[in-house]
């Protein structure tokens, strides 16, 4: 059986009377072609079925039109929301995006980047700041943009996108403080380097506010859920029956925390003040609504995408730039404090 022929650019061009060298700029940046131009070309690439050769136009310009993402988990919502905002900053564009998850784990990660780097990405996305001494190297030699988003610290390799855990952990307990809850407590689990900086916040919200006292923490390294919110408050309160309010370092947790309160007859926020960390959907929606702190990942995922964007454009920031998206804090009935 005869091999089929591909189409070549070249005769895409012939075909809507314009160079290669128009119809490489039409497929790389549309926006420096006409829209006449563009329309002739889109309407030759569909009726002679061009497929573009992304490995002959890495080798003509150094790079894919890929974007890599590495991220730990996609089953967390919270990088659901991160993914999201990327997808909208590649929208207008010839970017694609290529993700890897790592699961938390700093070797996955580092195989992830050395496969990524193999293929000439636009850019690389990366979550956090932990990365292995080796796969910090490959970054900094990376021949691309590279964003460390969630976080804007420590020094970022090359740039960051993020907010600090930590002041936001401090803000939320001298929030718990100020509405009269006098011993409140930290639930954290899967304790990856952020919901640490979560609980040294916490404990630095304490400080401040010098209330001496046990160390009302309960944390496990097992994966979150709102069934373990609920275990964790159950072993918090065998633990310290006094603690009248916990900070909770993401959602799920808290929501677990609620349903916990619930069974067992747990006035909210009466006898219990509950606040979570990201302000999900859910936190809003609950009975009572949950205070949580804000984090804008979807503009995490899009200022990432619109930062390697800007560096290819010959506008973007100089290496070492870090910018703090910040946090809010959504106070709701779940920390109005207690009442008689």
């Amino acid at each position: 059986m005869e091999k089929s022929r591909k189409t070549t650019l070249s005769e895409v061009a012939m075909a809507a009377n314009v160079s290669p060298i128009t119809v490489s700029r039409a497929l790389r940046s549309p926006e420096k072609v006409s829209a006449e131009a563009r329309e002739r070309i889109t309407r030759a690439i569909a009726d002679l079925g061009y497929v573009p050769d992304p490995a002959a136009r890495a080798l003509a310009s150094g790079r894919t039109d890929v974007v890599g993402v590495l991220i730990p988990s996609v089953s967390n919502n919270v990088f659901s929301d991160v993914l999201h905002g990327i997808y909208d900053g590649i929208a207008d564009s010839t970017l694609s995006v290529q993700l890897g998850t790592t699961g938390y784990s700093p070797l996955a990660e580092e195989r992830l980047i050395r496969v990524f780097l193999s293929q000439r990405p636009s850019g690389l996305i990366v979550a956090g700041h932990e990365q292995s001494p080796a796969a910090r190297r490959l970054l900094a030699e990376a021949n691309c943009p590279v964003v460390q988003i969630m976080e804007i610290g420590p020094q970022p390799i090359d740039l960051a996108v993020g907010l600090s855990h930590f002041d936001g952990a401090r803000a939320a307990t001298a929030h718990l403080l100020d509405r009269g809850y006098c011993a409140p407590a930290f639930l954290g689990a899967q304790m990856d380097p952020r919901s640490q900086r979560r609980l040294a916040g916490f404990r630095e919200g304490i400080r401040l506010a010098g209330r001496d006292g046990p160390d009302r923490v309960v944390t496990t390294p097992e994966p979150s859920s709102v069934s373990l919110g609920c275990r964790l408050l159950a072993d918090l309160l065998a633990r310290h029956p006094e603690a009248d309010a916990v900070l909770c370092n993401n959602d799920d947790l808290a929501l677990g925390v609620l349903f916990e309160a619930m069974r067992r007859n747990l006035p909210v926020p009466d006898r219990l003040g509950i606040c979570g960390f990201n302000d999900l959907e859910m936190m809003a929606a609950a009975q009572p609504p949950l205070s949580s702190i804000a984090t804008d990942r979807h503009g995490m995922g899009r200022m990432a995408v619109h930062l390697i964007r800007q560096r290819h454009g010959g506008t973007g920031p100089a290496r070492g730039h870090a910018l703090d998206l910040g946090f809010a804090l959504r106070a709701r009935e779940s920390t109005a404090g207690r009442r008689g």
